[in-house]
């Protein structure tokens, strides 16, 4: 990694560590809870893919503060799955330590997306929320992601994606991007540059199409791919071959 880039992942995490406590307040109020829809689909349409009833273990990268952990969680009980383990990743001590007051039960490490630290075909799913965005080495994480997966495992990424094709409600969903979210975000957290960072990470993010290439090229077979609400959100589902 170039010396401007691994800055810029610093800045990414200690940004993130400053808005910890005040993280999940701000999504729910930003998102108005829709992302919780997103979230349970992801996981029900990945359980239905991986067709297993015993799961030995879930790691999701970019944790964060532990929400998609518990959608697992409650979505594998709620179809009568068993999950052995679930591993949380991230770089945030900030975000890590508020997801270990949350779900104290789960497995947790500090690190990179780039450097999970788990020994080869480790895993039945990988996740990734909202935060391959952050990512600066993507390609390399995607590779990483591979390793750690077992045969025929799966990897699911929600994100929000630069969509160059923009009509009159994708020009409204960027307004509300671009000219309120930030107020909002940065209301809450006191951190106004955080919050205008993540519209800003969205426009120079890739397209759908250039994920699909990338994931393909790190060894995985796209299985779904499908937008919510005006395509602010993208769920992508591939498997590793």
């Amino acid at each position: 990694m170039s010396n401007a880039k691994a800055q810029k992942q610093e800045n990414i995490v200690s940004m993130f560590d400053d808005i910890a406590p005040t993280y999940d307040t701000a999504n729910r109020v930003m998102s108005m809870g829709v992302d919780i829809s997103w979230r349970k689909k992801a996981c029900d349409l990945a359980f239905d893919y991986y067709g297993k009833e015993n799961i030995e273990k879930i790691v999701d990268v970019a944790c964060g503060t532990g929400d998609m952990m518990g959608y697992w969680k409650k979505q594998a009980q709620k179809a009568d799955l068993h999950v052995n383990s679930l591993v949380g990743v991230d770089p945030s001590n900030g975000m890590v330590d508020v997801a270990r007051k949350k779900f104290p039960n789960f497995n947790y490490h500090i690190s990179k997306a780039t450097e999970i630290p788990l020994e080869d075909a480790n895993a039945d799913i990988l996740s990734i929320t909202y935060g391959i965005r952050n990512v600066m080495e993507r390609q390399e994480a995607f590779y990483e992601f591979n390793r750690v997966l077992k045969k025929d495992g799966l990897v699911v990424i929600l994100e929000f994606m630069k969509d160059e094709n923009k009509n009159i409600l994708k020009k409204i969903r960027d307004i509300y991007m671009h000219k309120i979210l930030p107020y909002v975000g940065g209301a809450i957290s006191k951190n106004l540059a955080a919050y205008t960072y993540l519209p800003d990470s969205i426009e120079n993010f890739v397209t759908i199409q250039g994920m699909q290439k990338e994931l393909e090229k790190a060894g995985f077979e796209m299985l779904h791919t499908q937008s919510f609400s005006m395509d602010i959100s993208t769920l992508m589902i591939a498997r590793k071959k």
